[in-house]
């Protein structure tokens, strides 16, 4: 079923909707899930949460591509579990690399302040994803955003655990340049 129709499921209101999305796009939220959450449960329960968070965001949303809309989801809902099973403890996951390979260059501001300067933020990063070149944008989006383990992006791209490495610190020192440069950091 084409995502057109699978949203108009949901604007129907038509239980279907979540049986079609599970069929398109199940594997694809599970993987995601997954990977920033190592108990099966934890990421099942993750995946059901997102098939109740898109029932209760259409309407009024209508997204033009469902992936996208459904991997945003998840991967909000499976960052924000992932901080809840770790606030007492740290360790293991894929989250967990993910954050700290970034906290060297990203700032971190929790206030309301930092809330607004984390759009500009946002916007900033995409302007940074889009002068990279194909492929070490892809290699960054696959760690960064899928939070895709580094053994599994160099099999899927062809490339060794160490090419996949040395793109990583090559991406985020030239990230760390680019913030200093527009007044980030």
């Amino acid at each position: 079923m084409e995502d057109k129709e699978i949203v108009e499921l949901y604007w129907a209101r038509d239980d279907r909707a979540i049986s079609e999305t599970a069929e398109k796009y199940g594997n694809y939220l599970t993987k995601i899930a997954g990977n920033a959450l190592t108990d099966t449960q934890d990421r099942d329960e993750c995946v059901n949460d997102a098939y109740l968070a898109a029932w209760n965001s259409m309407p009024p949303h209508r997204p033009r591509r469902l992936g996208p809309f459904l991997g945003k989801l998840i991967r909000r809902l499976a960052i924000d579990r992932y901080r809840r099973l770790t606030a007492a403890k740290r360790g293991g996951s894929e989250a967990t690399a993910c954050i700290e390979e970034l906290a060297e260059v990203l700032p971190a501001d929790n206030s309301t302040e930092g809330a607004v300067e984390s759009r500009e933020l946002a916007v900033a990063l995409n302007g940074f994803l889009e002068g990279l070149p194909a492929r070490a944008r892809e290699i960054m989006t696959r760690r960064y955003w899928a939070m895709e383990p580094m053994d599994e992006i160099a099999r899927e791209t062809g490339m060794s655990r160490q090419g996949v490495k040395a793109s990583l610190r090559r991406s985020r020192e030239k990230l760390r340049v680019y913030l200093e440069k527009e007044g980030w950091i």
